[in-house]
């Protein structure tokens, strides 16, 4: 079994499919006139306008779900992982990932509102729904939704919880089953309230989580100050093979940097695509722009604390190819958090540990929150207008006893088979996106054109010659029917 799972593996994750990801983020990018940098303003503007409704949450409350699930374990123990292994120049390539991956979350995003529906009262949507109704496949759709649920609500739970217990036990010594068993419940009563109680508990614990995070990262560099041009320096240096401690690494540093930036910002992988579709907009691009920006929050702030604060205390070690140490200035720390307690130890002793402990917990919890979602609306997908209560039942234990198993056991083999269904998630929604450009590139130029208009955009699919964009034909032009009948009696 886990000779078939590391040859798995070894081919959806190998380094020419890591290299194919970023080309495509080039190629979005270039298709839609590097929208990351021309609307980076009205990104930041759209993430608080709109509000939620029964149907759907706001704009804001979706972005949180999405940096639920982009917000993890990998922007603590991802990151020491690239410096560690490619060297500080890793960070540089993690950066430019998230520079063309939010070409890429734009893409999916949007083509995720194009092609949502409106199911038992609430939109869905995601890869599964604009594979079927964009390209017309429905066994492609249901090979994904079926990759979707065994990834999202079996594989990948514990192994989020697994971190959250090895922290509580290392930091305050408390029993991996208690802290399992008060996950589980603090989960099951958030995902048991349904979406909008998931998009309500994101909106408030994703923003103070990174907030917290990143605060504590500027006071590090604050107290660090005078190291700050060496830091810059040696990350760009160390890019580009310009850095003689680092020499010989720019192969490892790109490979190492692309690939935990995939993994952190999950820009293609079809994950945040979900909680897009869940937006009240008028407009598809309206979510999909505000998607991308999730990609930035993700890489250039919050990974970016774990790497300033590393190497701003130098609280680190990097070895080559060959197993030589080329910096091995925390001799015996095994890579991941244990870098950034360090870091954090060195500059306020006894609070790195702790603190490093908390952060896990709140970044892994809604880490699971987010899966139960994806996992729920890839559910909704294959059983249609079927009533789903008893299905939607089982799932939240199957992923309750998931998340209380990883806490309790090592996960090595769960990560495994975790990466296959992740891999094949990003395989079938890359194809996806790559046949479904067009739809989402006419999208931006209709925003655009009535932007320039002067009008607050509104989407009407068939003038653009997009076909079976059903809810915005139907759903939508009932309800603005509606509401024009309702101002004017």
């Amino acid at each position: 079994m886990e000779n078939i799972v590391t040859f798995l593996n070894s081919v959806l994750w190998s380094t020419p499919v890591i290299y194919i990801v970023l080309v495509v983020g080039l190629l979005f990018s270039f298709l839609t006139r590097f929208l990351q940098l021309r609307h980076l303003k009205e990104m930041i503007k759209l993430m608080f306008q709109g509000k939620s409704s029964e149907a759907g949450v706001s704009s804001f409350q979706a972005l949180s779900i999405a940096l639920s699930g982009r917000v993890g374990t990998g922007n603590i123990a991802g990151v020491a992982t690239a410096i560690a292994f490619g060297g500080p120049g890793a960070i540089f390539w993690m950066w430019f990932m998230a520079f063309i991956g939010a070409s890429t979350a734009f893409i999916e995003s949007t083509l995720a509102q194009i092609y949502k529906v409106k199911h038992n009262g609430q939109y869905r949507g995601g890869p599964a729904y604009y594979i079927e109704k964009g390209i017309g496949s429905k066994w492609f759709a249901v090979v994904f939704a079926g990759a979707a649920i065994i990834a999202m609500a079996i594989l990948m739970p514990g192994v989020q919880s697994n971190s959250i217990a090895s922290g509580m036990n290392n930091a305050f010594g408390l029993p991996p089953y208690i802290t399992g068993l008060a996950v589980i419940l603090l989960l099951g009563f958030i995902i048991f309230g349904g979406v909008k109680r998931i998009a309500n508990a994101a909106q408030v614990i994703v923003p103070v989580m990174a907030l917290g995070y990143i605060l504590l990262s500027i006071i590090i560099v604050i107290m660090n100050i005078s190291e700050l041009p060496n830091v810059i320096a040696l990350i760009f240096k160390s890019a580009f093979n310009l850095e003689a401690t680092f020499g010989g690494l720019m192969g490892m540093a790109i490979a190492w940097g692309v690939k935990r930036g995939i993994y952190s910002n999950e820009a293609g992988q079809g994950t945040g695509a979900h909680p897009a579709a869940a937006a009240e907009v008028s407009h598809p691009v309206k979510q999909g722009l505000v998607q991308a920006f999730s990609v930035y929050i993700d890489t250039l702030l919050v990974c970016s604390a774990t790497a300033f604060m590393i190497l701003f205390t130098g609280m680190y070690n990097t070895e080559s190819p060959d197993g030589k140490m080329i910096v091995n200035n925390i001799p015996g720390v095994e890579v991941g958090p244990g870098f950034t307690q360090a870091a954090i130890d060195s500059q306020l002793p006894g609070f790195g540990s702790g603190f490093v402990a908390i952060a896990l917990f709140f970044f892994a919890f809604t880490t699971i929150m987010a899966y139960y979602y994806i996992a729920e609306t890839n559910v909704t997908y294959l059983l249609g207008s079927k009533n789903n209560k008893l299905i939607s039942f089982a799932l939240k234990l199957v992923l309750l006893a998931a998340t209380f198993y990883g806490s309790i056991k090592t996960a090595n083999l769960a990560w495994a088979l975790g990466d296959v269904g992740l891999g094949v998630m990003v395989w079938l929604n890359m194809i996806a996106i790559i046949i479904l450009t067009k739809p989402a590139v006419k999208a931006l130029k209709d925003y655009e054109s009535q932007k320039k208009q002067g009008l607050d955009p509104v989407f009407r699919p068939k003038s653009l010659g997009i076909k079976n964009a059903d809810f915005w034909e139907n759903d939508y032009k009932e309800q603005t029917d509606s509401a024009k009948k309702s101002s004017i009696s």
